[in-house]
């Protein structure tokens, strides 16, 4: 009884007030039957497959997020986020259980301060100004893959103070499977970046630099440089968003520059019904081969949660690219000249349609 009376009153001591927290488990399921031409086969030439396809406007992922107030405006937070493909169940970020994000920090007033792997600055804009919001499907992603880049032991700081937003990140090993953190050679692996926006109104904008070394004492010389600036203005129904991205890659043997652009229109169409376009453009420097692709989609709401959806993308080759609708993007650790496909590369000058329904669930 005495023990009872004494918690009754803890509340009433100035610093005894117990800590109010909150865990939510949350996630994405996404699922779709995708077909694609000029896909590359064991002969060496090309033919149209059908095939289900996993995390196509989502990426299926399941995490656990957690606050904590700590007093006077300060609050413990947390994030677990696993990513898996629906179709296998297989694990997505190289394995890694929470490969998505995993990370710990701090929220207060003026910012939030968090430790671990984490998305980067520049996925961060992606996220917020691609019209596909860097879905895994046809997005600004079939550009350049590492507009969703996240990076392991990373320190990173974002608030918004009245309509500014201001951002801060730092790896000390952006791969721990590649390298980084080695004794004596600190620009292993390396990866830093700063962002900075502002949003009024209907009105939003954003810039972001990064930059990140090559993983190992003999690729840390090589260094790869992205800055962006992205814009989007919404009207009654209408979204309009538009951005460019640099890029300069210096290797050891060889360099590469390249010029992202991308446009888009995101229109509510009924509170069921929303449909999203979106172009994009990469210019090579000192190259005529130069891929250009196009998306529309369109999604149909059964509930808050559910939605049914349909994607169209063209990707079209000139002079030589070979861009196929599963994305390319330079590689740091193979000294790249030019732009390589990471997953599914079409033949030089051959453009390619791919189209998905499928279904997503948010949970």
């Amino acid at each position: 009884m005495k023990s009872r009376a004494w918690l009754a009153l803890l509340p009433l001591i100035p610093g005894a007030a117990m800590a109010q927290g909150s865990i939510t488990l949350y996630g994405v399921v996404d699922a779709g039957i995708e077909y694609l031409s000029h896909v590359p086969n064991a002969t060496g030439g090309s033919n149209s497959t059908v095939r289900m396809s996993a995390g196509n406007l989502s990426t299926s992922r399941f995490g656990l997020r957690g606050t904590q107030d700590l007093g006077n405006g300060l609050k413990g937070v947390f994030v677990l986020e696993n990513g898996f493909d629906l179709d296998t169940g297989k694990v997505n970020q190289g394995g890694r259980l929470f490969g998505r994000q995993a990370f710990a920090g701090l929220q207060a007033r003026y910012g939030t301060l968090t430790l671990g792997r984490q998305q980067t600055l520049m996925y961060d804009l992606s996220s917020a100004f691609d019209p596909m919001v860097i879905s895994t499907r046809y997005s600004l992603l079939m550009h350049d893959k590492w507009m969703s880049g996240r990076a392991d032991n990373a320190i990173k700081f974002t608030g918004t103070t009245g309509g500014v937003y201001y951002g801060l990140f730092y790896s000390t090993g952006y791969d721990s499977t590649a390298g980084g953190e080695i004794a004596g050679a600190s620009k292993a692996g390396r990866e830093w970046s700063a962002s900075l926006g502002y949003a009024n109104g209907p009105l939003s904008t954003r810039v972001a630099y990064d930059e990140v070394r090559g993983s190992t004492v003999t690729l840390q010389d090589n260094r790869e440089r992205r800055a962006a600036v992205a814009a989007a203005y919404a009207f009654s129904s209408v979204k309009v968003l538009a951005g460019y991205r640099y890029y300069r890659g210096d290797f050891t043997t060889s360099s590469l520059r390249t010029n992202l652009y991308w446009a888009g229109v995101q229109y509510q169409a009924t509170p069921a019904i929303s449909l999203t376009g979106a172009a994009y453009y990469t210019d090579v420097r000192n190259s005529s081969a130069d891929p250009l692709s196009f998306v529309l989609s369109g999604t149909y709401a059964l509930s808050k949660r559910t939605d049914l959806y349909t994607i169209l993308a063209y990707a079209k080759n000139r002079d030589g690219s070979a861009m196929g609708l599963s994305g390319f993007g330079p590689s740091l650790n193979a000294n790249a000249t030019t732009l390589v496909n990471t997953t599914e590369q079409v033949g030089a000058g051959q453009s390619q349609v791919g189209a998905i329904v499928g279904m997503r669930h948010r949970f």
